[in-house]
């Protein structure tokens, strides 16, 4: 691999002028399509195979004119009066006049109407899909009762559902990795060239991905994740390949050589570690839950991308920035400057002779952290945890304050029988066994057929609430005994039960699947037992303490007025899975950087113990600026308004932190220390059996001079 990629960084570095072309062509290109053909985003989580699901899609054939998303328009009187009939008409005649409104029901006439009279729901029914509805459409809604007198009124539902958007905040990441960059290089123009370089990747990707959005379905998570990543990749991957061009350069190598040797070296450590995330990422899809498998691929898409920037554009950049890429006191052009012993080796000596007490303060300590993950709840967010005064908040507040939490999870039993008799004898034996759990249960609606008749349900506790959860569940089980029709449970909040349930299930093989894919690429690339199964430990423990540290501030409320986190809850469903995926990738960059150099000195004849203090010393800071560049984007998005994307970057932010500072700088060279030359150990049958990747380069040391110019410099070892 290494001799490849060796080539490639060379053809790049000489052929710079068309390299770049030819990239900004693709940008040119790409961004063009995605103006063309970019479509609209969705927020509907699809969940085929589960009870919910199956229950919407009969919904959507059988009685069409409920398969529309919703609305519910709140109204309430001032305190202490009541509502007057003739005071609601007007509302409910301008609700029935929004575009693709089918039907606005009158409180008074279904019922709607709380027992005190001050309070009252105007239940709107859309034709279309919540992600068909227009932006006209949604603001003609938005202005329902807008001259009313005397009445509050706030506008909720499923039609309130904001897409999420991205905005300036996330600027801010970018900004602090470039402060990271410059305080790295001691360079502006190589924090400029490495920042612009992991610009234009991630440009490249999220213009390919708006593009293919006409085509497929893409969740509104979905770029943002794939932004996240490709920030933060495609600056760790150039950071890492300019670090090694850098250290090639003031060893007095020749540009083109020193190019040609980060590629090579530094660039294969970036195609296995770009490589795990992007499998780690594609794997989402055996869950066999289709957002989330877009969500993955996506992310993936613009991993790889970055991947592929760094290996041919940053070489070409490189050839453009010249020695400028080297602080102004060592652009000297003489002899190799030596190199001062930086933190990175004081530190692994601590770490190395302090072995013992730092593994079991580390494992104890993210033991500890680890504990809040025990109580980890898992739902689809609500209005009740949108941001304090938006107009779902707002409406969700007003609901619970007049009605109760109840009826902001409203259950919807559908009754499919094959005729119209049978239906209703069903759904009348259905609403009787239902009312003795719940707070109400609506008679039944049937389509012109008869055949399809909705029971909407009031359950007494909030959607996210676990004695929903249960009443749910109990329903299930009683209404399965009712003969002559299928009665299936839907709705929002059931919808979310079911999306938790069903990666709850996945989330165990799921992250068996990725530990046993670390072991086997850490076997190939290491070639040794102990060095795969001590990631794979430590990966353990950084996501222990990483689903533990975002329970305690995101579900249990600690320090959550800092991150602006209005209500605690229930954590994203899909977020635990999605963290584990995402880390395995990012926990792998650093444990490849580091350790590759561990084994590079160790097999040129460095004692076990020496080497483990070379690598930490030769690649603590590239490693360091690369955490904290990583930080500083994913914390970037903490900053959103949206919880889904809020708690991501969260949890983004701090697995970086703990793995690289605590588990692959702090415990990795102490258990490298306490294994000594076992850590490296493998058995001869085995040794024979598996490929040489050759991630250290070492096969540059022969590179045949045909490979290079005839006025290139002979090979430099290192």
């Amino acid at each position: 691999m290494a001799s490849v990629l060796y080539r490639l960084g060379r053809f790049s570095f000489r052929r710079r002028g068309r390299v770049l072309a030819v990239w900004l062509l693709l940008l040119a290109l790409l961004g063009g399509a995605a103006a063309a053909f970019a479509g609209s985003t969705s927020d509907t989580f699809s969940m085929p195979g589960t009870e919910s699901q199956q229950a919407l899609d009969s919904l959507r054939r059988q009685f069409p004119q409920a398969g529309g998303t919703t609305g519910t328009i709140v109204v309430a009187a001032p305190e202490g009066g009541k509502l007057d009939p003739a005071a609601l008409a007007p509302i409910v005649r301008e609700a029935g006049a929004v575009p693709g409104v089918l039907a606005a029901m009158d409180p008074f006439q279904v019922g709607s109407v709380s027992r005190d009279g001050r309070y009252a729901l105007v239940q709107v029914q859309f034709a279309s899909p919540v992600d068909e509805v227009t932006d006209a459409q949604r603001s003609a809604y938005e202005r329902v009762g807008a001259s009313a007198q005397g009445l509050r009124v706030e506008h909720g539902g499923e039609v309130m559902k904001a897409q999420v958007e991205i905005g300036s905040t996330e600027a801010l990441g970018v900004l602090i990795a470039a402060v990271v960059l410059v305080v790295t290089f001691g360079s502006l123009v190589a924090a400029g060239m490495t920042l612009l370089n992991a610009l234009i990747g991630v440009g490249a990707g999220m213009a390919g991905l708006f593009a293919l959005s006409g085509v497929m379905e893409l969740t509104s998570t979905a770029p943002i994740l794939a932004l996240m990543l490709g920030l933060a990749v495609g600056i760790d991957y150039s950071l890492f390949i300019t670090s090694r061009y850098r250290q090639f350069l003031s060893e007095g190598m020749e540009a083109e050589e020193a190019a040609g040797r980060a590629t090579g070296t530094a660039g294969s450590a970036v195609v296995f570690a770009g490589a795990t995330v992007v499998i780690a990422l594609a794997g989402l899809s055996v869950v066999g839950i289709p957002f989330l498998s877009v969500m993955g691929l996506a992310a993936a898409a613009t991993v790889a991308v970055a991947v592929l920037v760094a290996l041919t554009l940053l070489p070409a950049i490189l050839g453009f920035a010249g020695p400028r890429v080297l602080p102004r006191k060592q652009r000297t052009g003489q002899a190799p400057q030596e190199q001062r012993e930086g933190f990175g080796f004081r530190w692994g000596r601590i770490v190395t002779r302090l072995r013992v007490p730092v593994l079991v303060a580390g494992v104890l300590g993210l033991g500890a952290l680890t504990l809040p993950a025990q109580d980890m709840r898992l739902a689809l967010p609500d209005a009740g945890t949108a941001a304090t005064g938006s107009a779902a908040r707002e409406a969700y507040d007003l609901i619970s304050e007049g009605f109760g939490p109840g009826f902001n999870g409203r259950l919807i039993a559908v009754v499919t029988g094959d005729d119209a008799q049978a239906t209703a004898a069903a759904a009348k034996q259905a609403m009787g066994v239902i009312q003795s759990m719940v707070l109400a249960v609506s008679p039944p609606q049937a389509n012109a057929q008869g055949t399809t008749a909705l029971l909407t349900i009031i359950p007494r506790t909030g959607p996210t609430d676990v004695a929903t959860e249960n009443v749910v569940h109990a329903i299930r089980e009683k209404v399965r005994d009712i003969q002559g029709a299928d009665i299936s449970l839907s709705g929002v909040t059931a919808i979310g039960i079911d999306v938790s349930a069903k990666l709850a299930d996945a989330m165990p093989v799921y992250l068996l699947l990725v530990v046993g894919l670390s072991i086997l690429l850490l076997l190939l690339v290491f070639r040794s037992l102990l060095v795969p199964v001590k990631a794979a430990l430590g990966f353990l423990l950084t996501i222990g303490a990483t689903f533990g540290i975002t329970v305690a501030i995101f579900q249990q409320g600690h320090l959550a007025d800092l991150l602006g986190i209005d209500t605690p809850g229930p954590l994203v469903s899909f977020l635990p899975i999605l963290l584990i995926g995402i880390l395995f990738g990012l926990a792998m960059d650093y444990e490849v950087f580091l350790v590759s150099r561990m084994r590079e000195d160790f097999v040129h004849g460095d004692t076990a113990q020496q080497a483990t203090v070379n690598g930490m010393g030769h690649n603590a800071r590239v490693v360091t600026a690369a955490a904290l560049i990583m930080t500083a984007v994913f914390g970037g998005f903490v900053f959103m308004h949206d919880p889904i994307i809020k708690s991501m970057g969260f949890a983004l932010a701090v697995g970086v932190l703990v793995d690289a500072f605590v588990v692959r700088m702090t415990l990795v060279p102490a258990v490298m220390s306490l294994l000594g030359r076992a850590a490296w150990w493998l058995p001869r049958p085995l040794d024979r059996a598996l490929p040489n990747l050759d991630v250290e380069g070492a096969s540059l040391d022969g590179e045949p001079a045909a490979g290079r110019h005839e006025d290139s410099p002979e090979t430099v070892r290192v």
